[in-house]
């Protein structure tokens, strides 16, 4: 007959109707049901009998760890923090709320009314290997967990029937005047749009300095995350009828370049800036400067000038632009915080080794045992 258990005494590991005893079974139950227990079973894990190793901390054993990690620690630090200083970098702010500035005629420009601008400017060094070109905003908090998901990404991959019923988290940049948007959501409605030429100055002539726009974005990104929609030829007008232009944009995304590998969606400057920043300052990569031999620098030193269509606000929301230019190394751009880091770690667990050595060579001989009177 089986035995019926009640959940407090199941619990208590007893069963109802009686006390177990030896032979399997229970007084006043009438049965021959098992006694449940919670006792773990007898095993090396389930008792905690498995070996164990535990490190014994002596001066023997820290004090050299100590001086091993600053030693270790500190040339490392040196070698990244030289590094980066070595990185050449140039940054202008184009912003215009000073009245001095050349672009301060545009702070109070639409998304609708370009305006332009010219600053020049002169580098004290020469930039010797191939120089990136940046764009940098600051306050612009791409990280808001409303904007980082306004996106369709099935629509950006290319698929057909999501161009023309794009995801509800575009919302309210899905639709506009009964058309879908492509591409829709708030971060490709908020794509950065300023144009910007750089020239060299040499006996008041202005030579254009050449500046590539593709391969700034990753190669995931423009071969996998993104594709053009797929259909009958190769005509981006075509496939993209049906749908209309974000609401801040002057132009299609069909429009963005004259080049077909780098038009629609895989446009290399959308592409970049879709990859959400995590921090509100930020730069993300416009253009690319190639050096075109090994006997003169990618750029001189001498004058420049900075051409640069004005078409992004960000004084509404007191937000600030800059072009950054800048050389890299095989650790990347100019950082001088891991080298910081490096150093300063080092220097501490060198410094406590040392301050650890002297009171263990001060104190550590002595007799610390007390003497039990009789």
């Amino acid at each position: 007959m089986a035995v019926n258990y009640s959940a407090k005494e199941e619990a208590d590991g007893h069963p109802s109707g009686g006390v177990g005893v030896p032979g399997g079974g229970a007084v006043g139950g009438g049965g021959a049901g098992a006694v449940k227990t919670r006792k773990p079973d007898n095993t090396a894990f389930k008792q905690q009998r498995l070996p164990a190793w535990q490190p014994i901390l002596t001066a023997g054993t820290v004090l050299p760890a100590f001086f091993i990690i600053g030693l270790i620690f500190i040339p490392i630090g040196i070698g990244i923090f030289v590094t980066s200083n070595n990185i050449r970098e140039y940054e202008i702010d184009y912003t215009g709320t000073e009245p001095s500035s050349p672009c301060n005629k545009c702070l109070n420009v639409s998304w609708d009314s370009p305006c332009t601008c010219t600053i020049n400017f002169t580098l004290e060094h020469s930039f010797e290997s191939n120089v990136f070109m940046y764009y940098g905003l600051s306050n612009f908090y791409q990280n808001h967990r409303r904007y980082v998901k306004s996106r369709d990404d099935s629509q950006l991959n290319g698929d057909n029937s999501s161009l023309h019923n794009p995801s509800k988290e575009c919302e309210p940049y899905r639709t506009n005047e009964d058309k879908p948007i492509a591409p829709c959501g708030a971060i490709a409605n908020s794509m950065f749009n300023d144009t910007l030429e750089l020239y060299r100055i040499d006996n008041d002539t202005r030579t254009p300095i050449t500046l590539i726009k593709k391969g700034i974005a990753w190669w995931t990104d423009k071969n996998v995350k993104f594709r053009n929609p797929t259909g009958d030829g190769n005509n981006l007008t075509a496939l993209f009828q049906g749908t209309t232009k974000p609401v801040n944009w002057p132009k299609p995304v069909y429009m963005l370049d004259t080049e077909p590998d780098n038009n629609g969606f895989i446009n290399e400057d959308f592409i970049v800036w879709m990859r959400t920043a995590a921090l509100p300052t930020f730069r993300k990569l416009y253009r690319l400067i190639e050096r075109k031999n090994n006997f003169q620098p990618t750029l001189q030193a001498g004058k420049y000038s900075l051409d640069i269509a004005y078409n992004y606000p960000v004084h509404s929301f007191d937000g600030r632009k800059r072009m950054i230019l800048s050389t890299i190394s095989w650790m990347g751009g100019k950082n001088p915080f891991l080298g910081i880091a490096y150093i300063t770690v080092g220097s501490i667990c060198f410094f406590l080794g040392v301050v650890l050595l002297f009171i263990h060579h001060k104190y550590g001989n002595r007799n610390t045992s007390a003497d039990i009177p009789n």
